[in-house]
């Protein structure tokens, strides 16, 4: 045998065996299924614990679609490379987890696979629930295991060529799924630990409060910087204190459990019915999340001296002019210096907003195109939308009024543009 053929025997041995540990690493065994287990199999406490992991976990959040049952999946989900439709999660057999064991719901939750064996999207952050403890596996499933069986089949998703072909996933999967428990830090006490399983773990934090490589998986190295979801900046959790008013334990507690911190803002977009959830949870584990939130904070420099009488100066480009007038117009009886809503029920001023002092204008702009919708009794943070009443132009003059007249950081730059952007991306949706 010459060299030549020797090195061509050697290459085709690799590329098979490259193709054979593919194959592997792509197939997963389907579980069987069982006969759906009856509620009187699983104990309250059981039950009454699980209620407590799923709210954590904001399970109901994702797989509930606007106007749909609870946890009979069909919202769709946003990302880089398509929609993505969540699943049906009740005890329904044919189009719910109804058959599912303990086994496969563990296997599912920890590893991303189906019963089935077909690899799960991580928008389902399976990457961090893999840290959840057996306990808290057991009780969540005697919870859903337990909810009305709804059969509701999700749409098909719409992803691009070729993220569309599930078992590509074993390869996302190898990079960045990491199984195994949440392990102790001996360091630290039972809270902070507390808070960092909640956070890293159920809370999956990271998931919408960290920024994304090319393939959709969590840059390294940037955990908790801030990152996008449905169209809205999910603020950096690391620099709490480089806000106008540093955050206090206090507050980050009221703002998780009510939606509402009056020295900073009201929950909005996607992290409205995580405070929702949050209020359903005990108080101790919500103060755990804070402790830990709160500890990982990175070096920051406050704005120096911002008070909730921050005069109004600045406004002096045509821009923040004519948004001036807007102000006026529409927002100061509930904005204004002189508006009631600011001392009644200590509603938060301007100057200390999240998305006024942003470095990017997207929030400031979803705010006022979007607003904060009307939920019955429990509307304190209610904001009508204004995406019908001005154009781009005018929302973008709001936008840069507010920016120039209540926060001390510099002006933004293409607000225009991202009021466009903005407004195509909620169109589209």
């Amino acid at each position: 045998m010459t060299r030549k053929s020797r090195l061509l025997t050697l290459g085709g041995v690799v590329v098979v065996a490259a193709l054979i540990g593919a194959l592997l690493l792509m197939w997963k065994p389907a579980i069987a299924p069982v006969s759906p287990p009856a509620a009187s199999s699983f104990d309250s406490q059981t039950r009454l614990a699980g209620a407590r992991v799923v709210a954590l976990g904001d399970c109901i959040v994702c797989h509930t679609a606007k106007g749909g049952k609870p946890f009979a999946g069909g919202l769709p989900l946003a990302t880089p490379f398509g929609t993505i439709y969540a699943t049906n999660i009740t005890p329904d057999v044919e189009t719910g987890i109804g058959n599912w064991s303990l086994e496969a719901f563990t296997r599912a939750v920890r590893h991303g696979v189906a019963r089935d064996g077909h690899l799960l999207y991580p928008a389902f952050p399976y990457i961090h629930f893999t840290r959840m403890s057996d306990r808290d596996m057991s009780a969540a499933y005697a919870y859903l295991m337990t909810r009305e069986p709804v059969s509701a089949t999700a749409p098909a998703n719409e992803l691009i060529f070729p993220l569309n072909f599930r078992p590509l996933l074993a390869f996302w999967n190898a990079l960045f799924l990491r199984p195994g428990e949440q392990q102790e830090d001996a360091s630290k006490d039972a809270g902070w630990n507390r808070g960092k399983l909640l956070v890293d773990g159920l809370g999956h934090c990271a998931s919408c409060h960290s920024p994304l490589n090319m393939i959709g998986g969590e840059k390294s190295g940037h955990a908790f910087d801030g990152g996008i979801v449905d169209g809205w900046e999910a603020p950096a959790l690391n620099a709490l204190g480089a806000a106008p008013k540093p955050w206090t334990q206090e507050q980050l507690v009221a703002y998780l459990r009510s939606g509402r911190a009056s020295e900073h803002g009201a929950a909005v977009g996607p992290m409205l019915p995580v405070t929702r959830d949050l209020a359903t949870a005990p108080e101790k584990d919500v103060q755990a999340i804070a402790t830990y939130i709160l500890s990982i904070q990175k070096p920051q420099t406050a704005i120096a001296n911002v008070s909730a009488d921050a005069s109004v100066q600045g406004a002096t480009s045509p821009e923040a002019q004519r948004g001036a007038l807007l102000f006026a117009a529409s927002c100061a009886q509930c904005h204004g210096a002189a508006a009631p809503m600011q001392s009644i029920g200590e509603r938060p001023t301007l100057a200390f907003s999240t998305a006024v002092n942003a470095a990017t204008p997207r929030n400031s702009a979803q705010m006022i195109l979007s607003g904060n919708g009307w939920y019955g009794e429990d509307s304190m943070n209610y904001m009508p939308a204004f995406s019908e009443v001005y154009s781009d132009q005018q929302i973008a003059d709001l936008a840069s009024y507010i920016r120039a007249a209540y926060s001390q950081r510099g002006p933004w730059t293409d607000v225009g543009d991202t009021v466009a952007k903005v407004r195509k991306e909620n169109d589209a949706r």
